[in-house]
């Protein structure tokens, strides 16, 4: 059955993205990765909040804009919105609530991993007790503001353990199992 992993690249100073949703900071931090390659073969689908399918795009300006992983994943995603939009868009389906949306991405996954993308989708995720893992590519840079990879007002504890810890040319990844 598949398991829900949160997966994101984080500065060092926690940001997932800096201020406004801005993603332009993670360029000069993509390359080669293969702990990264290893889990894009092995993400089924992906569970993405709308902020994040609809917010600014690394990418932009290239021939992989608006692709997830910049290209390097194909799949089916699933967006949580408040607001399904009229309109379709292949491979994409919009979905109204965080059980559904679940239960979508992991029946499409199979025995894969669901990619979890968004800071709220993935606190929504804990929250709820389903999210499994938590993978974070650590850019070595300093962004002093923006949208932290967990934010819980009032604060929250969440027991996590190491499963690797990896190096690549241009960020170290963590692996963390959520303990419950």
């Amino acid at each position: 059955m598949a398991k829900l992993q949160y997966q994101c690249t984080m500065s060092l100073d926690g940001f997932i993205a800096g201020p406004d949703g801005d993603m332009s900071w993670l360029v000069d931090h993509l390359g080669p990765n293969p702990t990264v390659d290893d889990i894009m073969v092995n993400t089924g689908a992906l569970l993405v909040g709308n902020r994040t399918f609809g917010g600014d795009d690394p990418y932009k300006g290239t021939d992989n804009e608006g692709e997830p992983y910049g290209g390097g994943w194909d799949g089916p995603q699933f967006i949580l919105t408040h607001h399904i939009p009229d309109i379709s868009v292949p491979g994409v389906t919009f979905v109204g609530d965080l059980d559904s949306g679940v239960a979508a991405a992991k029946a499409a996954a199979g025995d894969k991993y669901v990619g979890v993308l968004g800071a709220d989708v993935a606190r929504q995720c804990l929250d709820a007790g389903v999210l499994d893992e938590i993978f974070v590519s650590i850019a070595p840079v300093l962004l002093g503001d923006g949208v932290r990879l967990f934010d819980h007002p009032g604060g929250s504890s969440v027991k996590l353990e190491r499963l690797s810890l990896t190096h690549a040319p241009r960020a170290t990844n963590l692996w963390l199992r959520v303990v419950r």
